[in-house]
């Protein structure tokens, strides 16, 4: 699953390299070469399930709205930022007007409008569609365009995340699509657009060989000016260590979405910028709510406090994570800082599982009538971060007579759709959990009751009245101060209730040639501004 989000704070990169242009005698001009240990399935934004998929649209194709990497809203599509002082949020907060571009083209040529919107927003809600999620969309209840340069979204309730949600760097993150290209199809699911798309954005696709490489070459006529890049070419390598070896040897300029496992190989390469990017993310322990012995407040709490963070952040990721509290990262408006711990606490977790009924008895481990406190923690076979965090979370939940058995599963099933998926169908005890979301701090979507599956994202199974109070006054309010004051009772219950024992938030590892002029990845989309970027 994915998405994506974060904005600036420690390690933010910078606006450009350190190198003058051609200060690199390996760089080919106007060429930029990129390589990733992912593998997208479609070019088609509405149904990514990935963030590769993402990152690799956002050169086709463009948002409503973006974001840099101070967390600023940047117009693309729209003309300007709707908000409540410049009437592009009605004062009620039903209505939502974006007012767009003129002189807009799509790569054939064929005129941008506000028709594009609303045939992408019918897309999106079209029930035969294999979208990730509608949420916030589904609080429409009406769209309308006015004239060409004009859409008009009308909710039947105040959605404040409404402006970072709609075609925009949310956590998942959707792109507009050419109606006069796709409005012929009863879904977009299986066409040849899918491998061959048609944005506004300032790359075209020239080439998808499946399993080896993407080609883009520069869209001259994008409306944001034309590309000082000529061609992107994005190699598709599922070995991370061979995609080192080709940075080392400039073979490449760009090591995407890097895994910690290569962090240290990375810093010693020649003109290479290692930068850690901030997101609006989280790694935790996810617990199935509904299952013994999760069901007990007091396991969930006791097992948080029985981990030693720091110790895992240093040693599952070479200290490119930061230990965290509670789901929101301190960069966001929203974090509180009173709310959860990131300490390990032995004395106070043992406690609570005694409070629990589970004594320590023979060898260490717990019982309670005659049953141990063991469990099986599931987790992606083919993530080589999750397996060795797995292996240190049993050594240290063994100091408190916890036992824990180790399951894998391949990413697609363990993060599949409802009727395939480990944990969208709740087929786990515990899980280890990555969430990558976007600008905006609402996290909803994994804690509402109404989100269970099919809904939504619920999928620890966790429901409080206290909980959706709190959210719904985040989502229904547009001042900055209501909503934070209804995040930091979030957290605070997300502290008491314990669906999650979070373990860090994540930054992006992005290793890049340091001549590559004006990259400023800003952790939810990195290549946002790639019209911009030159050797």
């Amino acid at each position: 699953m994915v998405a994506a989000c974060a904005l600036a704070g420690c390690a933010r990169a910078s606006d450009g390299g350190s190198a003058a242009s051609g200060a690199h005698p390996w760089l080919i001009p106007g060429t930029l070469r990129v390589a990733t240990s992912l593998s997208p399935n479609t070019l088609n934004p509405l149904l990514s399930s990935q963030q590769i998929e993402t990152q690799a649209q956002a050169l086709v194709f463009d948002p409503l709205i973006g974001t840099d990497p101070d967390g600023h809203d940047v117009p693309i599509l729209a003309a300007v930022v709707p908000t409540l002082e410049n009437g592009g949020i009605s004062r009620d907060g039903l209505t939502i007007t974006y007012h767009l571009r003129r002189h807009v083209r799509w790569q054939d040529g064929a005129p941008f409008s506000s028709r594009d919107v609303l045939f992408t927003y019918h897309a999106l809600m079209n029930p035969a569609t294999n979208v990730a999620t509608r949420h916030g969309y589904d609080d429409i209840v009406r769209a309308d365009a006015p004239d060409p340069q004009t859409v008009v979204f009308h909710l039947r309730r105040p959605f404040a995340p409404a402006v970072h949600t709609f075609f925009a760097p949310s956590d998942s993150p959707y792109f507009i699509l050419p109606e006069h290209l796709l409005v012929r199809y009863p879904n977009l699911n299986r066409i040849p657009f899918n491998q061959a798309p048609v944005g506004t954005g300032p790359f075209k696709v020239v080439r998808w060989a499946r399993g080896d490489r993407i080609e883009f070459v520069a869209n001259d006529d994008y409306f944001l000016g034309k590309p000082k890049l000529r061609r992107i070419v994005l190699e598709l390598v599922p070995d991370e260590n061979t995609i080192a070896s080709e940075l080392r040897a400039h073979e490449i300029d760009w090591f995407m979405l890097a895994s910690p496992r290569v962090y240290p190989d990375l810093q010693s390469i020649e003109g290479i910028d290692v930068r850690l990017v901030p997101m609006n993310g989280f790694d935790a322990i996810m617990f199935n709510v509904t299952r013994p012995p999760f069901d007990d407040v007091r396991v969930r709490r006791a097992i948080g406090l029985a981990i030693d963070k720091a110790r895992l952040v240093q040693a599952g990721t070479y200290g490119t994570t930061i230990p965290a509290t509670e789901d929101l990262p301190p960069q966001l408006w929203a974090f509180d800082p009173r709310a959860g711990t990131s300490r390990q606490d032995l004395p106070q977790a043992r406690a609570l599982l005694d409070a629990a009924g589970w004594r320590v008895g023979q060898g260490g481990g717990r019982f309670r009538n005659g049953a141990p406190l063991a469990f099986d923690l599931a987790y992606r076979s083919d993530s080589a971060t999750d397996k060795s965090r797995g292996v240190e979370l049993q050594a240290m939940l063994q100091q408190v007579g916890i036992g824990v058995a180790l399951t894998g599963y391949s990413s697609s099933l363990y993060y599949g759709p409802v009727g395939v998926g480990i944990l969208a169908n709740g087929k786990y005890e515990a899980a280890l959990f990555t969430w990558y979301a976007g600008i905006d701090p609402d996290d909803s979507s994994e804690l509402l009751c109404g989100l269970r599956p099919p809904h939504g994202y619920d999928w620890s199974r966790y429901c409080s009245p206290a909980m959706d109070a709190a959210q719904a006054l985040a989502l229904s309010h547009y001042d900055r101060a209501t909503r934070k004051r209804a995040y930091a009772t979030i957290e605070e219950l997300l502290a008491r209730d314990a669906p999650f024992a979070f373990l860090w938030w994540p930054r992006q590892i992005e290793a890049v040639d340091s001549g590559l002029q004006h990259f400023r990845p800003n952790g939810i989309i990195e290549d946002w501004n790639a019209w911009q970027w030159s050797f």
